[in-house]
């Protein structure tokens, strides 16, 4: 079962990289600054130096490379969880996460920040610049988040995880 959510992590930091590799190198994005696509959503580049959507600021060396490792280590620790799940949305879930933190510390890595470039507004508001290996998080935490809250308890008060293992 984990092969399966180790796939779809490199399909996600597949899709992911390759994204950003459209977004620098071909339509050269930084250049440009912006691309109205539908009257909702545009392509906005934005060097994110802090986690999801800005938040905690990486604006030194020092805090760069912090912040890579902290997340390098919350990686490793989906990656272990992912190799012991059995349940099929948590691993998808789960493969979602780890393919869309890998995808990011590349970019941190290699850059210095975090390429975004999805923008959706509307009118005045404007909602978060963000890239697939975001959405592929936020979707994985969306997985996991309802699974826990939506699990029944099992026969003894314990949480029905819904792994075939399960007695």
């Amino acid at each position: 079962m984990a092969k399966r959510g180790y796939s779809l992590a490199a399909l996600v930091l597949i899709l992911d990289q390759i994204s950003k590799y459209w977004v620098l190198n071909i339509i050269r994005l930084p250049e440009i600054g912006g691309i109205d696509v539908l009257p909702f959503f545009r392509l906005t580049f934005v060097g994110n130096i802090g986690v999801s959507m800005g938040m905690l600021q990486a604006d030194s060396d020092l805090g760069r490379w912090l912040l890579t490792f902290v997340t390098a280590g919350i990686a490793l620790a989906v990656a272990s969880w992912l190799r012991r799940e059995k349940h099929p949305v948590d691993v998808a879930a789960l493969g979602l996460v780890l393919g869309g933190a890998i995808g990011n510390i590349l970019d941190r890595v290699r850059f210095g920040y975090v390429v975004d470039f999805l923008h959706f507004f509307w009118e005045q508001y404007s909602f978060w610049v963000f890239n697939l290996a975001d959405a592929a998080i936020t979707v994985g935490v969306i997985l996991l988040l309802a699974r826990a809250v939506l699990a029944k308890p099992g026969p003894q008060g314990e949480p029905n995880t819904g792994n075939r293992n399960d007695a």
